[in-house]
Parts: structure tokens; sequence; C-alpha cells
């Protein structure tokens, strides 16, 4: 596996990124122009509707096991860096950091961590900020 960094820590599922979305979406667009020309037409039915509900609740189950699954591991991950930093310097984590902003710690270095969390909370740092300051990355490769 290439080494991870910056450049190119983000995740694709080919899946889900190349395969379900664009089908979804040329789905949801060709049963609504489908629904159009019915109209247009005259020959509306209600089957018609139908068939655009049925696409429309054929993409939420999608959508919402991939929200669900990220929420979750943010919320692992708030967890897992609130205690990294714990173990590391034997005091809580600073509570202005946002979530995002813990996300973005976790590609830190044990001896990077503690000052640059306390960096990000003072001076309100961005999450690509904090991941462009990260001299020594650590590698997340189990992101959803």
């Amino acid at each position: 596996m290439k080494e991870q960094s910056y450049e190119n820590h983000s995740r694709y599922y080919p899946l889900q990124h190349y395969i379900w979305l664009p089908l979804s979406f040329l789905m949801l667009i060709g049963t609504i122009v489908y629904l159009v020309m019915q109209l247009i037409n005259g020959s509306f039915t209600f089957e018609t509707l139908l068939l655009v509900g049925l696409v429309v609740l054929s993409i939420i189950p999608g959508v919402l096991a991939r929200s669900y699954a990220l929420k979750m591991q943010d919320r692992l991950i708030r967890t897992e860096e609130q205690f990294r930093y714990f173990i590391l310097t034997k005091e809580p984590i600073d509570p202005r950091l946002t979530i995002q902003q813990l996300i973005a710690l976790r590609f830190a270095s044990d001896a990077e961590l503690p000052v640059l969390a306390k960096k990000a909370a003072e001076e309100g740092m961005t999450p690509d900020s904090i991941k462009k300051s990260i001299v020594d990355w650590r590698s997340d490769y189990h992101r959803v």
C-alpha cells in the first residue's frame, strides 16, 4: 500500500464513488425526465409517480448507511484522540477543539500531537491547516 500523506489521505471506495453514486444519479435524472415527458404527453399515470418514488426510496438507504458510518467513526476518532492525548500528557484535551480538528489531529505523530493540539485550540486552526502542519504523518488506512 502506498505511503499515506496529506496529498493522498482521502479514501475512495470504487463501488460507492464510481458505481453506486453515478448510477443513482443517472436513475434519478432518468426517472424525472420520464415523469416530465409523461406530463407533457398527457399520459401521466400513478405508476409513473410510483417509479420516481421507488428510485428516491432506493437511494436513501445508501446515503443513510454512509452518513451513519461516518458519524460513528467521527465519534470513535474523537474518543481515541482524547484518550491518546491523555495518555501522552496526563491532561484532558482542550475542550475548544472541534470534532473536525480532532479528526485532523489523528494524523499527527505522538510527538507532535500535544503541541499541535494546543496550537489548534488557541489559534482556531482549520482541519486543513492542521493536516498541513503535520511533519511526521501518522497514517490512517481504516477510514470508512
